[in-house]
């Protein structure tokens, strides 16, 4: 592959750069094979496959127990180190009540109960975000990957 061509000063190009179109169609074909390459296991994604509506997983990638999941099929789940809470995540960077997950219809969010180290999504510390499919949820060491039922996004996609 080429070198990537830095542009000239003034906006002056030169002969090698050019036009490329970056459009890309996606489809659900496509997502099952993006999903292949981003590591999911194939008993992961058949898991996955066989979500209902209105609920979703998690799959822990980062950090202790890593490939856990963790169904989310009610309106609060509760995440921390407390013995009581609905995913256990026994670790000293997670908080005993660090976050809920709260499911509004189809959709998901993820809320910080205020935890000492704070919650993630993407990468950026968040009080409270609406979770999309793929997305990375930080919780203490934990890095784990949100799926939505593949019902609801086909729902959402013919919308």
């Amino acid at each position: 592959m080429p070198d990537p061509v830095v542009p000239q000063p003034g906006g002056q190009k030169t002969p090698e750069q050019r036009l490329v179109d970056t459009t890309l169609t996606f489809s659900m074909d496509m997502g099952a094979a993006l999903t292949a390459e981003s590591g999911v296991s194939t008993e992961e994604r058949e898991a996955v496959n066989a979500l209902p509506s209105g609920s979703a997983l998690l799959v822990v990638r980062r950090g202790p127990n890593v490939g856990a999941r963790f169904l989310l099929d009610s309106d609060v789940t509760t995440a921390g180190r407390h013995p009581d809470a609905d995913i256990f995540l026994d670790d000293v960077t997670v908080s005993r009540k660090h976050a809920q997950f709260l499911r509004h219809g189809t959709s998901f969010s993820v809320k910080d109960n205020g935890s000492l180290n704070g919650t993630y999504f993407d990468g950026v510390r968040i009080d409270e975000a609406l979770l999309t499919d793929g997305a990375e949820v930080q919780v203490g060491k934990f890095r784990l990957t949100f799926y939505a039922s593949r019902v609801d996004l086909a729902r959402l996609a013919n919308a």
